[in-house]
């Protein structure tokens, strides 16, 4: 037996590749959401996504790779149980059967699989004069983020800025409204989503454009960027989790040149200044409204 582990995030790869390591344990096949998959599968062990989009994603990408005899054994927690966990199931399979509560989690058992057609895992959502696609499951599937349009009616970017770096790119819409104003640019876009970095390839390409699908700043060099954008997560799926974020500021400083900037969106409650401020030397508020704050960090 050859087991296969999807992973959707760079952290979650590099977190199985280093217990298979330190458990010594034989390495497996890891792939991704849109892998297309050689050996088909008999079964399948799947924890629920926050987002609908992205099961629907996970069940049609396993029926599609799959013998006639599979099997899907979905975990979920029964706190987050929605009944549209089994709406999307009766989609794909004709046998759905739900588990009794153990510990508060709960388990759905998926049997006799549908021939049903592929659908294109994409959608497109419009902004301005330009529509964006994304795979489903990434950030914000039915509009823009309204964070990131308040972000990019006030992110200040200047001509000098020639090698800029998105953190969280999602579907690539910061970086590239920023390479509309500056073709010359040389943009970076990294997300530790997989398919947000799937999604951002499908809009916006170029010789000067490169592509990250990994979780910190590591790959990067000291003083390399004269701007960073983000409109930063602070969900771990359903818990508010602001700490990754919050190493992220920390890489930040040493990978802004001197003369560079950090310009980020946030909502207001999660009160990031007062961490920004124990980092760089300079937090500016740029704007704020009911809901949202943009800040500007510089090093000097």
């Amino acid at each position: 037996m050859n087991p296969i582990v999807i992973c959707t995030h760079a952290s979650q790869k590099k977190a199985i590749q280093a217990n298979l390591i330190r458990n010594q344990l034989s390495l497996l096949t890891t792939q991704t959401p849109l892998s297309t998959i050689a050996t088909k599968l008999d079964v399948v062990l799947l924890k629920i996504p926050k987002s609908l989009q992205e099961f629907r994603l996970y069940l049609q990408h396993i029926v599609h790779n799959s013998t006639e005899d599979l099997v899907v054994i979905c975990a979920f927690m029964t706190r987050h149980f929605s009944s549209k966990f089994l709406t999307i199931s009766q989609e794909y399979f004709e046998d759905v059967e739900q588990s009794k509560a153990l510990k508060k989690a709960r388990l759905l058992t998926l049997k006799k699989k549908k021939a049903t057609p592929i659908v294109e895992p994409i959608i497109s959502i419009p902004y301005k004069s330009t529509t964006y696609k994304q795979y489903w499951g990434v950030f914000s599937a039915d509009h823009i983020d309204y964070a990131t349009q308040y972000f990019l009616h006030h992110v200040d970017v200047n001509a000098s800025d020639q090698c800029v770096l998105d953190i969280g790119s999602g579907n690539g819409i910061i970086a590239n409204e920023i390479y509309k104003q500056n073709p010359n640019v040389e943009m970076h876009l990294m997300d530790n989503s997989f398919l947000a970095i799937a999604s951002s390839k499908l809009n916006i390409q170029g010789e000067t454009i490169h592509h990250h699908w990994y979780d910190n700043l590591s790959i990067f060099e000291d003083q390399q960027f004269d701007l960073i954008v983000s409109n930063p997560p602070f969900h771990n799926d359903y818990e508010i989790d602001i700490q990754t974020t919050l190493n992220l500021f920390k890489e930040c400083r040493r990978c802004l040149k001197v003369s560079g900037s950090l310009q980020l969106v946030a909502n207001k409650h999660l009160n990031y200044k007062t961490h920004l401020e124990r980092t760089f030397a300079v937090v500016e508020t740029v704007s704020e409204n009911q809901k949202f704050i943009i800040y500007k960090c510089s090093v000097s």
